[in-house]
């Protein structure tokens, strides 16, 4: 079965879909108990956008191999990314099964939900910035349960939170030192913990700048963001090659941007401070994007059409997380000129 399955990994990696397809369903019908070929056979059917069949391979191979938790982690994010948050955010906790998201060792109960008045409640801090941002939502929503909430952050945003959420926040860097919990959760938990639905997510401004934007220049001002972290799993299809980068530094606007190298912002803090004074932010699915949208500011952005995370959802414009946003999605198949091009025309009728 091994050397059958890399002709069909070798296939995929060469984009030749079908090919990989056909070869990993014949492995599926000669070794129908194993469940590697229909978890292949699911991404085949993710790439090509057909979420059904790709549901029905993935939850045959848990039924083939009820441990599979990288598989189980997948279903929940495209659950998720469907809008079916109850079943998709259960399907996520899988993640923590994989060493690189494993939980802290607490000795303290983890949260599941249970009545927070007067208890004390621990945030630990897991995955990128963004997603740190993104869930940083919910520390004032469980502070309002009545908790006394205490949120561990990346050493970037705790200036930043800490003089915006209004809860206690600590930076995650060498030792910290907090009172003891009554309840610890993981911020990627809190959705399913609350039981949220897209159309329950709190989604009003929750951070806002703390300091007085520097001098940006006169006109109409755009912060942009081109490119994420390159370690990022997607970071080759989620950002801009230099080439269309210009494109939107050529945009009929004063173009301010971003990226901490060109603007010299020490933290999220000060990047809040120089979003604070701009007109439209765009940007590629980064960090920078959630801090936009969650400061309410207008945020346009753009989605790559390989993996697009299951945080934005599908077919939609918008994004209940932030509601100042619009999303400009990469059809599959093309390159970013077509989505820059719809961008640039909104941008000519806004302006």
């Amino acid at each position: 079965m091994a050397a059958w399955l890399a002709r069909a990994a070798e296939a995929r990696d060469a984009g030749d879909l079908a090919e990989a397809m056909a070869l990993y369903a014949e492995a599926a019908a000669r070794w129908p108990t194993e469940p590697e070929p229909h978890h292949h056979l699911a991404g085949i059917h993710r790439r090509r956008d057909r979420l059904d069949l790709a549901e029905a391979e993935y939850r045959k191979t848990l039924t083939l191999a009820p441990g599979a938790d990288a598989t189980a982690r997948i279903l929940g994010t495209l659950l998720l990314s469907q809008g079916r948050f109850a079943e998709g955010f259960a399907l996520f906790e899988a993640r923590h099964q994989l060493p690189a998201m494993a939980k802290p060792a607490l000795p303290f109960p983890e949260w599941r939900g249970e009545p927070l008045l007067g208890k004390r409640l621990l945030i630990w801090p897991e995955q990128g910035f963004g997603d740190q941002i993104q869930f940083a939502r919910f520390a004032p929503v469980l502070q309002a349960q009545g908790a006394e909430v205490t949120l561990v952050c990346a050493p970037a945003l705790h200036r930043l939170f800490d003089g915006a959420l209004g809860v206690r926040t600590l930076a995650a860097a060498g030792a910290i030192d907090f009172p003891d919990p009554d309840y610890w959760v993981m911020a990627g938990s809190l959705a399913a913990r609350l039981g949220v639905t897209p159309e329950t997510i709190p989604a009003e401004p929750y951070l806002r700048a703390l300091d007085p934007a520097p001098p940006l220049g006169e006109g109409f001002k755009i912060g942009l963001m081109t490119r994420g972290n390159p370690a990022h799993d997607n970071d080759v299809h989620r950002s801009l090659s230099p080439t269309d980068a210009q494109r939107l530094r050529a945009l009929p606007a004063r173009i301010v941007e971003l990226d901490p190298a060109a603007s010299g912002a020490r933290d999220f803090a000060d990047t809040a401070a120089i979003v604070g004074g701009l007109d439209l932010v765009i940007s590629v699915d980064t960090a920078v994007a959630h801090l936009a949208g969650a400061m309410g500011r207008p945020t346009w952005v753009l989605l790559p059409a390989i993996e697009t995370d299951w945080r934005w959802l599908r077919d939609r414009a918008d994004s209940p997380w932030y509601p100042a946003m619009r999303l400009y999605r990469q059809q599959p198949g093309e390159g970013w000129g077509p989505a820059i091009a719809r961008l640039t025309a909104d941008l000519a009728r806004l302006l």
